[in-house]
């Protein structure tokens, strides 16, 4: 993972222009290659498009880097039809497309980024307050560019004596429950769901004023200028809360020695699966892949290893005895079937108790918990926490300054 620095940097002639040689680009990589796949049955490589398509505009590397875009999109398709056989390789022609600038365009003179284009081209030049980065990529927001500058990821090391591995249970209720061994940390998500459900409800609404305007009507271009409005700040506001309860539980992990995460893989939970219409409407809102990705890399930065464990029957194994039961939990608690053992504890801890089981090759067995284990501890949202001075002192506490 690596460390990425964002600026905005509004709209422009010159920008416009090299986002639409880029497109072209692209677009003229996707047509060339499904051709030859078509009339030859030959799946051509990177190197050998990257020499075909270039363009006057761009810098040689910028216009490699559309090509490889293509062929990453690819791979990901590979990828994903191997569990999704309705998954659908990248066909889209590109207007457009995203400017990367690698380390050979970029050179930094007097607080300033000089970004390299096509020979006998203007360089692009943006106020540059820090050092120069491996790669930057500009792209289109919706109403402006920005630059996504990346570099070389700071880690903290873990506490001495940290070896401990936690199993990391990601929920629709809770966004994730953490056990590693000893102590349960519960992340309470009904903040986060009830602002998905409210921007499904307003998106609603506002959509169908809209459709009930005349096209081209001053009162519909309103309408569509404010709901484009109101969206947005939902989704900083749905941002905000992933990278705040996201940072916290990590960070907290950390202290407590925490090495290793295995997070439970739910990430084909929804094929297949027809559980009622309101359910089915959570399941679709539920936005796991964005905080499997902020757990990710806020652990790997704080020299934490990332695991990704495959789930099935964890909420429904009991962690002491190892019996399992037959149908799905009912309720937030977990009651063993067992006569014997007849163990209680809260359903989500089952699961992230049993996946760091499953992760370590314990899975099934008995395990000496229960009285012995502390009570989950709950981590609310907190609105004034200051995520991003909270990240910047740890990595200047790694760069020992």
């Amino acid at each position: 993972m690596y460390q990425i620095k964002r600026i905005t940097i509004g709209k422009t002639a010159q920008l416009d222009e090299l986002a639409h040689a880029c497109g072209e680009v692209y677009t003229a990589t996707l047509v060339s290659f499904w051709r030859v796949v078509r009339k030859q049955g030959i799946w051509l490589k990177p190197k050998h498009l990257m020499r075909w398509h270039t363009s006057p505009l761009l810098h040689a590397h910028t216009a490699d880097a559309c090509v490889q875009a293509f062929f990453a999109s690819l791979k990901s398709w590979r990828e994903r039809r191997k569990s999704d056989p309705t998954a659908r390789p990248p066909r889209r022609r590109k207007w457009y497309f995203r400017i990367e600038y690698k380390r050979s365009a970029m050179r930094l003179k007097d607080g300033k980024l000089i970004l390299s284009n096509g020979k006998g081209n203007e360089p692009l030049v943006l106020d540059w307050a820090w050092t120069l980065p491996q790669t930057l990529v500009i792209r289109w927001t919706g109403t402006q560019y920005e630059a996504l500058a990346t570099y070389e990821p700071c880690y903290l090391p873990v506490p001495e004596g940290g070896n401990k591995i936690a199993g990391i249970d990601l929920g629709e209720i809770h966004m994730a429950v953490s056990h590693d061994g000893e102590q349960t940390y519960i992340l309470n998500g009904r903040l986060l769901r009830s602002k998905r459900q409210y921007r499904h409800k307003l998106l609603a609404r506002l959509q169908k004023k809209i459709d009930a305007k005349k096209p081209g009507s001053r009162r519909r271009k309103q309408l569509v200028k404010s709901k484009r409005k109101q969206l947005k700040k939902l989704a900083n506001q749905i941002k905000d809360i992933e990278h705040k309860a996201t940072t916290r539980l990590i960070s907290t992990l950390h202290t407590d020695g925490v090495q290793i995460l295995a997070i439970g893989d739910v990430r084909d939970i929804r094929q297949g699966l027809d559980v009622g219409s309101k359910n089915n409407q959570k399941l679709h809102q539920w936005s796991f892949g964005s905080i499997r990705q902020k757990l990710t890399y806020k652990a790997e930065r704080r020299g934490m290893q990332v695991e990704m464990q495959e789930e099935s029957s964890t909420s429904k194994t009991c962690p002491v005895c190892g019996k399992r039961r037959k149908g799905a939990v009912q309720g937030r608690n977990f009651h063993c079937i067992n006569k014997d053992c007849k163990w209680k504890g809260h359903r989500d801890m089952v699961g992230a108790m049993n996946i760091r089981y499953k992760y370590r090759g314990e899975f099934g067995n008995p395990h000496v918990v229960g009285a012995t284990m502390a009570a989950p501890i709950g981590l609310r949202h907190r609105s004034q926490t200051d995520v991003a001075r909270k990240e910047k002192g740890y990595l200047r506490e790694a760069a020992g300054l």
